[in-house]
C-alpha cells in the first residue's frame, strides 16, 4: 500500500512532504524514494533547482509548521532560530540510537522508532584556502537545514521517559543551538 501511495505523489505533495518530511530514512530506502538520496547515513536532496542557495535569514519568529509532536510520544524542540548542518543531524540521530541500543539492548529494534523531522536540503558553498578573491561564488561543500523557534527536529517512540530524556541530552549537545525535551500530553 505505501508503495503505490509513493509512486503516484504530486508535485505539490512532494514539496508538502518536503516540507515536513514525513518519510523516515527506513521508509526512504524501502521505497526507493526519488526526493532524498542516502550516500552512508546522511539524507540529502537528489536534484535542487539551482545548485547554489544564498544564505538567507532564519526566523526569528514561531512557525505553525512542527511545532507540535506529529509521529512519537517524546521529542527534542529547538529554542532558538538557526541553522543545522547535515553533519550535526546524522550526528544527533546517531547519539539517540546509541542511547537507546546501550539502554534497551534489542528492545529498542523491536519497539522503538525515530522521526527526523528535518531535511538538510539548502547547499552551502566554501571556496578553498589560500584563493583569491573574486572569480564567482565557491562549490558547494554541506548541505544546511533552517530550524525556527520551536520546530520538532526529533520525534522518538516505544521507550521510557527515562532513556529519552538521556538520549534528547546527548543529540542537544550535538547541533550548535539549544533544545528542550517535550512530552507529548
Amino acid at each position: 500500500m505505501e508503495k503505490h501511495l509513493v509512486m503516484y505523489l504530486t508535485r505539490k505533495s512532494i514539496m508538502l512532504l518536503r516540507k515536513y518530511l514525513l518519510v523516515t530514512e527506513y521508509q526512504v530506502s524501502k521505497c526507493g524514494f526519488l526526493i532524498v538520496k542516502k550516500r552512508g547515513d546522511v539524507l540529502y536532496p537528489k536534484r535542487t533547482k539551482y545548485s547554489k542557495y544564498r544564505k538567507g535569514r532564519c526566523s526569528r519568529g514561531c512557525k505553525p509548521d512542527g511545532t507540535k509532536l506529529g509521529f512519537g510520544r517524546y521529542g527534542t524542540k529547538s529554542c532558538k532560530a538557526g541553522r543545522l548542518s547535515y553533519r550535526a543531524i546524522e550526528a544527533a540521530r546517531r547519539a539517540i540510537i546509541g542511547q537507546f541500543h546501550r539502554a534497551m539492548s534489542g528492545q529498542f529494534r523491536r519497539n522503538g522508532k525515530i522521526w527526523v523531522r528535518v531535511l538538510a536540503d539548502l547547499p552551502i558553498t566554501g571556496k578553498p584556502t589560500e584563493v583569491r578573491m573574486g572569480r564567482g561564488k565557491g562549490n558547494p561543500t554541506g548541505w544546511i537545514a533552517r530550524v525556527s523557534t520551536g520546530q520538532i527536529p526529533f520525534e522518538m517512540e516505544g521507550v521510557s521517559l527515562s532513556n529519552a530524556r538521556q538520549a534528547a541530552t546527548l543529540a542537544a549537545h550535538k547541533p550548535c543551538s539549544s533544545t528542550k525535551f517535550v512530552q507529548w500530553s
